[in-house]
């Protein structure tokens, strides 16, 4: 990645990273104070080292798998990279993941240009990478709902638009009648741009093939659901008793309302909903409040610091 350097410090992506922990840490700073500072600490110690260590081991679980899928798309897009090369590329787009939509990730596209990938065929794994994870949280989240009536609108109205954009994504006259529209623009940059978009579409539809589609969302499956895994440990190692069921549903939730809500990595959004169905299943405040920071550091921001070390430096 030597001919890919590029600093975290100079520019826009300084000042968004420098944003998002800014606005977190005040948050979080927030939160903890509400919920009892004393309180939360103690609820923190109670997870000791080994409890930490597993809560990270299953968020690099979570990783390993995403990077694993998106090796497959690169493959599948003509493009394969040693894993070596491919995954500090992968891990160094975590350090924007705190951008609205994550779309900071799309960093890797920077990387991977240098490699000969062009924008067109990287944007389509990345996108196709968001949607699959999208799905995979959304059956998890449909898994647990039959205790949430609240939650079965937004599951079903979400689905319904998935099922109706892949199945338009399969029907190809209307992508022809916009090649065709797009020839007669007069406008050499405007049509530049849409045949750009338009290369994009049909790579990214190459990704969302029956078999290729199928995998993808059981590794984001395992993977999404390895960090629920983690909240069930934490919440119960905190005094709580929430069962694993219900914990992968409280996950996986948080993180749908977070990514629903465009926030910079879903940041305050994930948390109140966490804390409230954490509060909503018998844990106390303190502890709720102590589980969702505690979880959120082990798998939101350890991925920020991974890819913080996983950024080139020059020099």
């Amino acid at each position: 990645m030597a001919s890919a350097e590029i600093k975290l410090g100079e520019g826009w992506r300084f000042r968004a990273f420098l944003a998002s922990v800014a606005f977190s840490a005040l948050g979080y700073l927030g939160v903890s104070l509400w919920g009892g500072w004393n309180e939360v600490l103690h609820a923190v110690a109670a997870v000791g080292f080994f409890g930490t260590a597993i809560a990270l081991g299953l968020s690099l679980v979570n990783y390993g798998l995403r990077f694993v899928r998106w090796q497959h798309y690169l493959q599948l897009l003509g493009h394969p990279l040693p894993p070596a090369s491919s995954l500090r590329i992968y891990l160094a787009g975590f350090a924007l993941t705190t951008t609205p939509g994550k779309a900071g990730e799309m960093l890797r596209s920077v990387f991977l240009k240098h490699h000969g990938m062009p924008y067109s065929k990287s944007l389509a794994a990345f996108f196709a990478e968001r949607l699959c994870d999208l799905i995979a949280v959304l059956i998890l989240v449909a898994a647990g709902a039959w205790r949430h009536e609240g939650a079965q609108p937004i599951i079903f109205g979400l689905g319904a638009v998935l099922i109706l954009g892949l199945a338009l994504l399969h029907v190809p006259r209307w992508l022809r009648g916009i090649e065709t529209w797009v020839e007669r623009l007069s406008k050499p940059r405007l049509r530049t741009f849409l045949v750009s978009a338009i290369e994009m579409i049909l790579h990214f539809r190459r990704c969302f093939a029956f078999s290729t589609m199928a995998y993808a969302i059981l590794l984001g499956l395992i993977a999404w659901g390895a960090e629920g895994l983690g909240l069930y440990y934490v919440a119960n190692w905190m005094g709580g008793e929430v069962s694993l069921t219900e914990a992968v549903f409280i996950y996986a939730f948080s993180m749908l309302i977070g990514a629903l809500s465009f926030l910079p990595g879903g940041l305050g959004s994930a948390e109140v909903t966490m804390i409230g169905l954490l509060l909503l299943n018998g844990m106390g405040e303190a502890q709720a409040v102590a589980c969702t920071l505690f979880v959120r550091l082990a798998t939101l921001w350890f991925a920020v610091v991974l890819g913080l070390l996983a950024l080139p430096r020059r020099g």
